[in-house]
């Protein structure tokens, strides 16, 4: 392949927390460069320290010729899930959007799939997406003739392609910071956010009231219909 080809990867922080944003990014670099992401010690952002991220979250940036981030906020969840639409649906609703305004020739997109079908996450960017786009092992139906970017959507895309891994670092950092802001203008201890902290889980059981805590909770999640019926149960 030329060194002159460029490819995008894509991830997201947050999908299974309870508070804050699902945070998704796009990087974009020179495939050439891809070793440098290797060489600085890019990989995996959950086998990484927050430190460690925050110190590669810039050597990133050096190192890509685009990085995009969305913020998918509790809000835009909830009413995602009101309305019966997979939380697959709109992580790749948001993906697209950022595609759609990579200004580059991408000639390969890979993305972490969440979903059960890897390629069926692929398929949702594609339809979402106004550029053209070919899924791996699909015919390509918009013309001869045309560029396109073939779209690898693939399980744990974080740890096999290290622009994947990038994407999935920027994305940590940026949702770490988001529940920082989080929690000091709150004036909470909120922990990471997701079910698994017992701080998060203590603090919103003593917050329950608190409607300012309240716009940053995911409130169709399983685990906060389980704190809902435990305050019931104990009233």
């Amino acid at each position: 392949m030329s060194n002159g080809q460029i490819i995008c990867g894509g991830d997201e922080a947050g999908r299974g927390a309870l508070v804050g944003p699902l945070v998704v990014a796009l990087v974009t670099i020179k495939k050439s460069n891809t070793h440098k992401l290797t060489d600085i010690g890019v990989r995996d952002s959950k086998l990484l320290s927050r430190r460690r991220r925050e110190n590669l979250y810039g050597a990133i940036k050096e190192i890509a010729i685009d990085v995009k981030v969305s913020k998918i906020m509790p809000a835009e969840i909830n009413e995602t899930m009101r309305r019966n639409i997979s939380l697959n649906e709109l992580e790749a609703t948001h993906f697209a959007r950022l595609f759609n305004n990579v200004l580059f020739d991408v000639n390969t997109l890979y993305l972490d799939s969440p979903d059960v079908i890897p390629e069926k996450f692929g398929m949702r960017v594609n339809l979402s997406s106004n550029k053209p786009t070919k899924i791996k092992g699909m015919p390509f139906k918009k013309g001869k003739g045309i560029k396109y970017t073939k779209i690898i959507a693939e399980h744990k895309a974080d740890s096999i392609y290290p622009v994947v891994s990038a994407a999935s670092i920027i994305a940590k950092v940026e949702r770490d910071w988001e529940i920082d802001k989080i929690a000091k203008q709150l004036g909470l201890e909120i922990g990471s956010g997701y079910p698994a902290d017992s701080y998060t889980i203590s603090t919103i059981k003593e917050n329950m009231k608190n409607e300012a805590l309240r716009q940053h909770i995911r409130q169709y999640w399983q685990t906060m219909q389980e704190i809902k019926q435990t305050k019931l149960a104990n009233f």
